[in-house]
């Protein structure tokens, strides 16, 4: 049985995407969801899918409270999915190369401290990309710095809004997300 512990810390859409893709297979997953936000939709939608959740705090995530529980599961693969907080670096060092993120842009371009979301889509928008996408790396000490992965791109016109790149993200974020975990999972 594979182990997967997936932090989130907003509405949960790739969380869910990813463990509904495992669950007609026909290998054993075990999946955690991890939050820094109690008010996160990503624990409701845990919830509806019988995933065991946890809330982590800062102090929980900069101590060894979150070592602990790792070190408790043993997860074949940790994924940042939307998780907002820097990742500790005791558990960086405790499962090397099994701690993945995703980033809604192409790195290098658009990485760093700040760069999520529709901070991403914006600057990608004022500087009038032709193209953007998703980075899928390994998650080191540094934002957005770990070894990629995985990358796809998909063209902009020149005319979207923020929110318009945004859906065009979410949608090869819900392709090619959960692939590429059955890929690492599996290879």
């Amino acid at each position: 049985m594979k182990k997967i512990v997936i932090f989130a810390s907003g509405s949960g859409t790739n969380a869910q995407n990813i463990v509904l893709h495992f669950t007609n297979s026909s290998k054993a997953y075990q999946f955690h969801i991890f939050s820094n936000n109690a008010n996160a939709r990503v624990l409701e939608k845990a919830q509806n899918l019988a995933v065991p959740t946890k809330i982590i705090s800062k102090v929980d995530l900069n101590s060894d409270v979150l070592l602990n529980y790792l070190l408790e599961i043993q997860p074949d693969l940790i994924i940042l999915a939307g998780f907002l907080l820097k990742f500790p670096s005791n558990c960086i060092e405790a499962f090397p190369n099994k701690i993945i993120n995703i980033h809604p842009a192409l790195l290098p371009k658009y990485g760093g401290k700040g760069m999520y979301g529709m901070n991403v889509h914006r600057a990608v928008v004022e500087n009038k990309e032709a193209e953007t996408g998703i980075t899928i790396h390994y998650v080191n000490e540094n934002y957005d710095e770990g070894n990629i992965i995985f990358q796809t791109s998909v063209s902009l016109s020149g005319d979207e809004t923020p929110d318009d790149v945004a859906s065009k993200i979410h949608e090869l974020e819900q392709t090619h997300f959960p692939l590429i975990i059955d890929k690492i999972l599996n290879q």
